[in-house]
C-alpha cells in the first residue's frame, strides 16, 4: 500500500530552479535515503512534503489518515521548559486525560459519588492508552539519546545546538508518526547513541525518509536510496552500497548506448550527405527517407556532467623519523570529570590511529593536548625527528570571521601568486565572486572546505584531524578520503564517521565505556575493533584491559594480521588500478597531442604539463609496484 507519493515537483526562488520534476513513490515500512551534495536541495524537498513549501507545480499525496513528523536541522524550543517537560508534551493527550482523572477523583472524594462511572471509563482509556507507561517511555528515550537522569531537569535554554538538536529527535521518536522525516538526524551523536538509533529506526514498521551524509548508517538503515542530482531525482533499490554500484552501472550503460548511438547518427548523416551530392531523384528520395529516420529516432541522453567535487592532494614535507610522537603519562581533567589518566602511547611512521568514544570523554581534548593547543595537567608529548604537523578544528577556530575568503588563504601563504591562490580555491569549489565572500558569511559546508584548503596548501608528514567529515557532503568526504589515502605520512584523527574511519584506519584509541578515564589501544581496523569490543569489553565481561589473557592477545594478533594482509590486497589493487588509468590517459594525451591538438599551442601546453605531472605520479606508482611485487605470489 503507497503511503506517500510525490509526482513531479518542481519548485524554484526567483530565476533560480531548486528542483525539477522530483517524482517517487514508497510503500508502508520502505525506509528511503536521501542523498546528495550541499545545496542540491534535498531540505526543500522535505519543505514542500510537510507542506512549508509550496511548489510550482506538481503533487504530494500522502494515505488517508498518515500522520507526518519533520525533524529539522534548526528547531524551536520553550526555553523555560525542562528537558523531561519537552518531552512530556509529546503526550500532551495523557497529561490532560491526567488532569480530568485527578479532578474528577477529587469531586468523588468530596461526595459526588454518581461519578464513579465517569471516572472509570476515562481510567480505562488511560490505561490502555499508555497512561501508566509514558513518563517512563521519556526518560527512557532521553537516556538513550545520551541524556543521563541528571540532564532532565535543566532547562532547555541551557543546552547547545547539538543537544537541542537531540532532545527534538528524542521527541519525534516518541510521537511514532506514520511517516517519518529526518534531516540529518546523526549529526551531534556518538557512537553508540548511532547504533541505537539504527537499531530503533531499522525495527521502525512506519514509513522513513532520511537525509543523510552518513554512509555506513544509510547502510545500515535505508533499502532505497533518492539522489537528487542538478536539479533532478532518481530513486534506487538497496542501501547506500548497493546504490553507489547501480549508479555506476547506470552510468556506464548510459554512456555506452549513447555512443554507439552517436556512432550510428554520424554514419546515417554521412550517408545523407554521399546521397545528397550524388544529386540523382533516386538519392534525393534516399536521402529523404534516412533524414525521416534519424527524425523518429528516440535519442539516448547524454550522460550529464556529476556536480564538481573538491580535488585535492596533501604535500608530505620529508620523511620524519620512525618515531611521530610519544605521549608519556598523560592526564586532563576537569573538576569532578576525569577525562583520562596516565595514558602513554607511542604513534609510529605511517599510522593511521582514530579516537573514539562518545561525547564528552576527552576525544577532542586529547587532540588538542597532542597539536599542542592546550596543556596536560600532567605528562609530556614528545614529536620525534623531523615531525611537521597540520591541524584540522572541527570548530574552524583557525578562520578569521572579518576576512574574506581569498585574504583568508593569501594571509598565511603570501609568496603564492594571485592566480595561485585562486587555482588552489577553485579545487575546492570557491570560485568567481565566492573568493570575495567575507568568512562570517559561510556556510559550514563551505568554512570546512576552506579550512581544508588552507591545509593542503602547507607541508606536512603529521596529519591531526578533529572531525574532519563534519559539515561535508559524501562527494567531498570521498575525496577527502582518497587524499588521505594517498599521504605517504602519519594521521591522527578524531571522528564519528564510521565508514571514514573503516577505510582509513590502521589503530583505534578508544575511551573505555567499562573503566572511566582508561583509553584502549587497539592495533587493527575499525570492523576488527568492534568485533573485540563486542567480545571483550562489554559491562557482562568486564575485564582489565592492562592484563589480557593469552587468548585474547592472540585474537588481537591474528586480526591484526588479517586486517593488515586486506590493507595490502587494497593497496595492490589500488595501485594497479591508478597505473592502468594514468598509461590510458597517457595514451589519450599522446593521440590528441599528435592530432586535434598539433596545431593549438595553448591546448598544447595544457597537455604537456598534464603529460608531465602524470608521468611523476606514474614513477612513484612503478616505484610502490616494485616494493609490493617482493610480497606477491
Amino acid at each position: 500500500m503507497i503511503s506517500i507519493s510525490v509526482d513531479n515537483i518542481s519548485l524554484s526562488f526567483g530565476v533560480e530552479t531548486i528542483l525539477d520534476g522530483i517524482s517517487f513513490a514508497l510503500n508502508e515500512g520502505d525506509k528511503m535515503g536521501i542523498v546528495g551534495v550541499n545545496g542540491a536541495g534535498k531540505s526543500s524537498l522535505f519543505r514542500v512534503i510537510s507542506g512549508e513549501y509550496s511548489q510550482d507545480s506538481g503533487s504530494v499525496y500522502i494515505s488517508k489518515d498518515k500522520s507526518v513528523g519533520i525533524l529539522e536541522q534548526n528547531t524551536e524550543f520553550t526555553d523555560d521548559n525542562t528537558l523531561i517537560d519537552e518531552m512530556l508534551l509529546t503526550y500532551k493527550h495523557l497529561l490532560d486525560a491526567e488532569d480530568e482523572l485527578k479532578a474528577l477523583n477529587a469531586e468523588i472524594e468530596s461526595g459526588e459519588i454518581s461519578l464513579g462511572a465517569r471516572y472509570a471509563t476515562a481510567h480505562d482509556a488511560f490505561v490502555r492508552n499508555g497512561g501508566y507507561e509514558f513518563r517512563g517511555r521519556c526518560r527512557g528515550m532521553l537516556i538513550s539519546l545520551g541524556f543521563a537522569e541528571e540532564f532532565h531537569s535543566l532547562k532547555i535554554s541551557s543546552l547547545s545546538g547539538g543537544q537541542k538538536t537531540r532532545v527534538a529527535l528524542a521527541r519525534i521518536l516518541l510521537r511514532e508518526p506514520d511517516i517519518l522525516l529526518l534531516d540529518e538526524p546523526t549529526n551531534h551523536l556518538d557512537m553508540n547513541t548511532l547504533f541505537w538509533l539504527e537499531e530503533f529506526l531499522k525495527n521502525y514498521r512506519k514509513t522513513l525518509l532520511v537525509i543523510s551524509h552518513d554512509r555506513y548508517f544509510l547502510d545500515r538503515v535505508a533499502n532505497k536510496i533518492l539522489e537528487i542530482e542538478n536539479k533532478r531525482c532518481k530513486l534506487y533499490n538497496g542501501n547506500y552500497s548497493a546504490f553507489v554500484r547501480l549508479k555506476e552501472n547506470d552510468r556506464v550503460i548510459q554512456e555506452k548506448h549513447y555512443k554507439i548511438q552517436q556512432r550510428e547518427i554520424a554514419r546515417i548523416e554521412a550517408h545523407i550527405e554521399q546521397q545528397r551530392r550524388w544529386g540523382r531523384e533516386r538519392n534525393i528520395i534516399a536521402a529523404e527517407s534516412r533524414e525521416k529516420q534519424l527524425a523518429k529516432m528516440e535519442r539516448v541522453a547524454k550522460p550529464e556532467t556529476p556536480p564538481d567535487k573538491i580535488r585535492m592532494r596533501f604535500n608530505k614535507s620529508g620523511e620524519s623519523g620512525n618515531e611521530v610522537l610519544r605521549l608519556n603519562h598523560i592526564t586532563k581533567g576537569y573538576p569532578q570529570k576525569p577525562l583520562f589518566n596516565d595514558f602513554s602511547a607511542l604513534i609510529t611512521k605511517h599510522e593511521h590511529v582514530f579516537i573514539t568514544g562518545n561525547n564528552g570523554c576527552g576525544k577532542s581534548t586529547l587532540l588538542k593536548i597532542i597539536a599542542g593547543k592546550i596543556n596536560a595537567d600532567e605528562g609530556l608529548v614528545e614529536y620525534g625527528y623531523n615531525v611537521k604537523t597540520g591541524y584540522y578544528d572541527q570548530e574552524n577556530q583557525e578562520l578569521d570571521d572579518e576576512n574574506t575568503v581569498i585574504d583568508e588563504l593569501w594571509n598565511d601563504y603570501d609568496k603564492l601568486t594571485h592566480t595561485e591562490i585562486r587555482n588552489a580555491l577553485a579545487l575546492f569549489l570557491f570560485r568567481g565572486d565566492d573568493i570575495t565572500k567575507k568568512v562570517e558569511v559561510l556556510s559550514g559546508g563551505e568554512k570546512a572546505r576552506l579550512t581544508l584548503a588552507k591545509l593542503i596548501l602547507s607541508s606536512m608528514n603529521l596529519l591531526i584531524l578533529d572531525e574532519p567529515t563534519n559539515n561535508l557532503d559524501i562527494n567531498s568526504r570521498e575525496a577527502l578520503e582518497r587524499a588521505l589515502e594517498n599521504f605517504d605520512g602519519t594521521i591522527i584523527a578524531v571522528s564519528h564517521d564510521r565508514y571514514f574511519i573503516n577505510r582509513l584506519a590502521t589503530r583505534i584509541l578508544a575511551f573505555n565505556e567499562v573503566e572511566c578515564g582508561t583509553i584502549f589501544d587497539y592495533r587493527g581496523g575499525y570492523e576488527e575493533f568492534l568485533e573485540y569490543k563486542n567480545n571483550y569489553m562489554t559491562v557482562e565481561n568486564k575485564q582489565n584491559t592492562q592484563t589480557e589473557s593469552e587468548a585474547k592477545r592472540n585474537y588481537i594478533e591474528n586480526k591484526r594480521t588479517q586486517s593488515e594482509q586486506r590493507r595490502f590486497e587494497r593497496k595492490v589493487q589500488k595501485t594497479r588500478d591508478e597505473i592502468a588509468e594514468i598509461e590510458k590517459e597517457l595514451d589519450c594525451i599522446a593521440a590528441e597531442m599528435h592530432g586535434e591538438a598539433a596545431a593549438d599551442h595553448i591546448r598544447l601546453s595544457e597537455l604537456y604539463n598534464r603529460e608531465e605531472e602524470l608521468e611523476s605520479r606514474l614513477l612513484v606508482l612503478y616505484d610502490d609496484w616494485d616494493r609490493m611485487s617482493e610480497f606477491l605470489d
